[in-house]
């Protein structure tokens, strides 16, 4: 009977799956165990967040709560934890015969175990085996910069930074040197999404990675060859909540003394009447007016009609009656002060941050009040963000990353050139008054001729003080992820940006403007909108087989950009109120435009990185891009890499020195493409309409006709830059207190996008740009870092270096094997970017001194207008005649060097920190000098120098003499006399810090009270004469200044930190 009843069971099929389940789980239980314990630090405290998991599989593991304490079920088999933290040393435990475990991590000075985001995933650093300069958050963060992108400098090997005063101007990054005459940027991707750092504070910044060389950038394939910056915002940690606090409230304050080194009014009249002896204006003693207008120009003294403030008129709907009465400032007007102010620099930032083991979240707000030194120029950005992540059963984990920023700003329109405000504070006499009799600007337009036409600078930046550049931004990311079978996790992630943009500028009558005083006042306004977004799928394999450990990375990525931008403008506005600007309001001059861009590229990528018993690692990228921007011919591009390297520390015969704690030699070689130089439209032939007089459809050559015309000339054949990178370095760490890394590279741009040469029989239309050119950068990364304490351990000290230099080179131009770029009114063309030498090279005749009399002038090779007092040229070509031939280049902007150095102290609650930049080999055009040594041009203030210029009693001299007109040898040309030495030494940021004892506050929740003072740009050591030897320009003629706002005045800075 009991045989026939087990029988039936066994036929029930529910029976069979509860006794199979039943079986499982006995056995199961059978084989697990629970693991206990508890994680400190050196100093006993208890540590949140530290992940303990089973070596091998990511999916079995846990994390330690507030108290330090964890508990993990393992599996059968499963006999060995990993435990890790950032900060600190990972540590493999074994606990085949453990139930409970206490550990204590030991802090990682050198971050060996760090693990680091590079592309599309995560790598442990000692395990990297390309190019990958990881930043020091906390010596970075010790910057007073409005922004994560000026706060970079020095901080990265291989990375220069170059940055202006402007409140939220754009810096110029060249990762490894120029790359291109285009755009130079490298790719800056927050929580994976494509960034502006611009708009990123340092506050919110967990970790920057600059990823270098074909090894770690190739996974970015097309996106990567201008480098990849790597940032990851804070995130919240496991424990109790925390409320943290950072602020600071810092003044600046412009150079003292005269930093235009001009002429006061004295000076400059006795310069002028050596100039021009017949001069009225300053044949005797200085007037006590000048006027002009409607009545006439002139000067006079009190009591003369001529300045009877009756007379006084200012009509700026009628400016052609204008009369303007000025009285002169006989000690001189310091412009240069009544243009730059000292200004407010606040910021503030408020976190809330915190978690479980199953979810975390990250509350932030920041505001950023920056006022620039120049009158009438801030920036004040306003932003929010919301971090979280959400553990759910399976081994799921979701996730955004969402940053909501505003802007808005007066701008300053740093125009490069001879209506520069800046370069107008060089221009104006001293004797003109800021204001004339009745308050309004002063100006040269009441003023005789011989006060020359400069602009009053003050004038043309208080007019901006209403204008308006308003922008808002939505970047983020949503994701999730999961871990299956034991060894594969798989991630979506989509994200993206949303930006908007609004601008209104109006600009009033400008009567202070000799050359627009008549000119109606004008008002323009626009929008735009952009769009991108990314959709990232990737499937990641781990697994550690014995001495084998495998990674594999496939994936695949999404990326629209779309955008819309409309505007208008109207002249002639009868009514000025700023509440009352519209566009309609404009009775001449009405325009209208708008435009709109779209693009898409889409991707295959995978990596393997496979190391064998942590000696032996390899690395294998390949990523294949399809870009909407080329044609159908060129529309994809495969780009692959390779990595190797070589830990030489875990071999037998290193084990002996043990002083040496990791040496591994790593290479890389790889091939990276570019779209960044090229539009959307660049492979169609188009075609557009307006009102275009000659050569008209009529034939008759002079009248005005509507109709199409072409506009630009398409090529499908136009295909993608290709980056060609090879690097070999090391990484060592010595004695647990010093690490060194080196790099040694080269980095060749074949089929540089360049517009195509044509010939004049093509026709109007814009040529399109093709694949002709070519650049090289080589040259060596070195960074280094110490470690060290004194005083029984109770002073703690580290000093960390950076060194980038490269060395670059033109390869390949097409035609004539070289383009003039960069020019200035005076002296004309200022650079020659030519086959076999540096992009941006100075180029002109080579000064080799002064003629001192007119015999030397005969002995020497014929020149143009030589006389004595003159510039005397070197005959480059020996044949004896000064022609264009001898033209000769005359340096670079590209440095030799660049470094950083940063300096830090901890003693008990004392913390002291320095960092150092300079540039050393770089050379800079000073177009000012243009204008403020020489006559000849415009009537302008000059350089106090002038007081030893060249007279036949004076020859030891470099100064050319004091003469009415500029010719071929003097200013009159690009040459040496215009280049300086652009090398330069700042003490960029000295902090001192005071962290107070939390025990006499811990009654009130405080967990960190941190005060701190600090100094910024407390000094530069520089050869050059101008304000500021830190240049900000195009690539393709940067390194000249134009009057560009200076980032250096010193800044000082009261701060707080506090946490709950």
């Amino acid at each position: 009977m009991r045989s026939i009843l087990f029988t039936k069971l066994l036929q029930k099929k529910e029976f069979l799956i509860f006794l199979f389940a039943f079986l499982a789980f006995s056995f199961g239980a059978i084989g697990q165990k629970t693991i206990t314990g508890t994680i400190r630090d050196e100093t006993g405290t208890a540590l949140s967040g530290v992940s303990v998991f089973v070596k091998g599989d990511i999916t079995i593991g846990t994390i330690t709560n507030a108290s330090g304490n964890f508990s993990l079920n393992l599996p059968a088999r499963k006999a060995t934890l990993t435990i890790s933290s950032i900060g600190y040393l990972s540590q493999d435990v074994d606990v085949s015969n453990l139930s409970t475990i206490n550990i204590v991590l030991i802090t990682d000075k050198l971050k060996l175990n760090e693990v680091v985001v590079t592309g599309y995933s995560s790598q442990q650093k000692k395990d990297i085996t390309g190019s990958v300069a990881v930043v020091d958050m906390k010596a970075m963060k010790s910057i007073p910069a409005g922004s994560a992108m000026q706060a970079l400098q020095g901080q990265a090997s291989g990375v220069n930074v170059i940055s202006s005063g402007v409140p939220g101007g754009q810096s110029m990054i060249l990762v490894r040197g120029v790359t291109s005459f285009g755009n130079t940027q490298p790719l800056v991707l927050v929580d994976g999404v494509e960034s502006d750092l611009n708009n990123i504070s340092t506050d919110d910044v967990e970790s920057i990675q600059v990823l270098k060389d074909a090894g770690a950038a190739a996974i970015y394939g097309v996106r990567g060859s201008n480098g990849v910056i790597i940032v990851t915002t804070k995130k919240g940690k496991s424990g109790a909540p925390v409320v943290s606090y950072h602020g600071y409230v810092g003044n600046q304050v412009p150079t003292s003394g005269n930093p235009l080194n001009t002429l006061n009014s004295a000076e400059y009249a006795s310069m002028y009447k050596i100039a021009f002896p017949n001069t009225a204006l300053f044949a005797g003693a200085l007037p006590e007016y000048i006027y002009g207008g409607a009545g006439g120009r002139g000067f006079a003294n009190e009591g003369d009609p001529a300045v009877d403030p009756s007379k006084y008129v200012l009509d700026p709907l009628n400016p052609t009656t204008d009369y303007i009465i000025q009285k002169v400032n006989k000690v001189g007007t310091d412009w240069f002060h009544e243009f730059f102010k000292p200004a407010i620099m606040t910021s503030h930032n408020i976190a809330a941050s915190g978690g479980t083991d199953k979810s975390n979240y990250l509350v932030s707000f920041g505001y950023l009040n920056q006022q620039g030194t120049i009158i009438e120029s801030f920036l004040k950005r306003y932003t929010a963000r919301i971090n979280t992540q959400l553990k759910l059963p399976g081994n799921i984990r979701i996730g955004e990353n969402v940053a909501i920023i505003y802007g808005n700003g007066t701008g300053f329109n740093n125009a490069h050139g001879d209506y520069d405000p800046i370069y107008e504070l060089y221009q104006m006499l001293p004797i003109i008054p800021v204001h004339d009799i009745m308050g309004n600007f002063g100006s040269t337009v009441g003023a005789p001729a011989e006060a020359g036409i400069s602009s009053n600078p003050l004038a043309r930046q208080t007019s901006q003080k209403d204008d308006k550049h308003n922008t808002w931004d939505v970047v983020g990311n949503a994701y999730a992820e999961v871990d299956f079978l034991h060894h594969f996790t798989a991630r979506t992630s989509f994200g993206g940006t949303i930006h908007n943009s609004y601008n209104q500028v109006f600009s009033p009558n400008q009567y202070w403007e000799p050359n627009y005083y008549t000119q109606p006042n004008s008002y323009s306004e626009s929008s735009g909108y952009g769009s991108n977004w990314t959709w990232t799928n990737s499937l990641v394999y781990s697994n550690q087989i014995g001495k084998h450990n495998v990674k594999i990375l496939a994936g695949s990525e999404a990326i629209k950009n779309y955008g819309r931008n409309v505007g208008g403008s109207s002249k002639s506005l009868f009514a000025t109120n700023p509440d009352y600007l519209v566009l309609n309001n404009g009775t001449m001059g009405v325009t209208n435009f708008s435009n709109a861009y779209s693009n898409t590229l889409f991707s295959l990528f995978s990596r393997l990185d496979y190391s064998y018993n942590d000696k032996y690692l390899i690395g294998v990228t390949v990523r294949r891009d399809g870009s909407s921007v080329f044609g159908a011919n060129k529309r994809y591009g495969t780009f692959p890499s390779y990595s190797a390297g070589w830990r030489v520390s875990n071999e037998k015969f290193m084990k002996n020195l043990t002083w040496l704690n990791d040496f591994k030699i790593r290479g890389s070689y790889g091939t990276l493409g570019s779209q960044n130089n090229i539009s959307p439209s660049n492979s169609f032939t188009l075609f557009a309409s307006g009102f275009y007089s000659g050569y008209d459809i009529t034939g008759s050559g002079n009248s005005v006709q509507q109709g199409f015309y072409q506009a630009s000339i398409g090529n499908p054949s136009t295909g993608w830059e290709e980056d060609v990178i090879s690097n070999v370095g090391f990484d060592a760490t010595i004695l647990n207190k010093f690490s060194l890394s080196l790099d040694v590279y080269k980095k060749s741009i074949n089929g540089l996008l360049f517009p195509q040469p044509l010939p004049s029989t093509a026709g109007g239309a814009l040529p399109p740009y093709i694949n002709i050119g070519d650049i090289q950068n080589t040259g060596v990364d070195i960074s280094a870092k110490y470690f060290g304490t004194l005083v029984n351990h109770n002073l703690k000290f580290n000093v960390g270096a950076s060194i980038t230099t490269y060395n670059n080179q033109v390869k390949k131009i097409p035609g004539s094997g070289f383009f003039d770029a960069g020019s200035q009114q005076q002296i004309g063309n200022l650079v020659r970017n030519q086959e076999g030498h540096a992009v941006s090279s100075f180029f002109g005749y080579q000064v080799i001194g002064l003629f001192n009399s007119d015999d030397e002038v005969t002995k020497s090779p014929a020149q143009t207008d030589a006389a004595p007092g003159r510039f005397k040229y070197r005959d480059v070509d020996g044949d004896g005649i000064i022609t264009p031939a001898d033209r000769t280049f005359l340096g670079s902007p590209n440095p030799d060097f660049t470094y950083g150095l940063n300096l830090n102290l901890e003693y008990k609650g004392f913390d002291l920190s320095a960092f150092f930049y300079g540039n050393s080999g770089s050379k800079i055009i000073n177009t000012l000098k243009a204008n403020t040594y020489f006559w000849g041009a415009y009537i302008t203030n000059k350089n106090r120098d002038l007081l030893n210029a060249w007279t036949p009693q004076n020859t030891n001299t470099t100064i050319p003499k004091i003469e009415a007109q500029t010719s071929m040898s003097t200013g009159g040309t690009m040459n040496s006399f215009f280049v300086e030495n652009g090398s330069y030494l700042r003490l960029k940021s000295l902090m001192l810090g005071y962290n107070i004892n939390i025990r006499s506050l811990e009654k009130f929740g405080i967990q960190k009270f941190r005060v701190y003072l600090q100094g910024a740009n407390l000094f530069t050591i520089t050869k050059y004469s101008g304000l500021d030897p830190e240049l900000v320009g195009p690539s393709s003629n940067f390194g000249i200044d134009f009057g560009n706002y200076p980032g250096n005045f010193k800044n000082y800075i009261l701060g707080l930190d506090i946490s709950f």
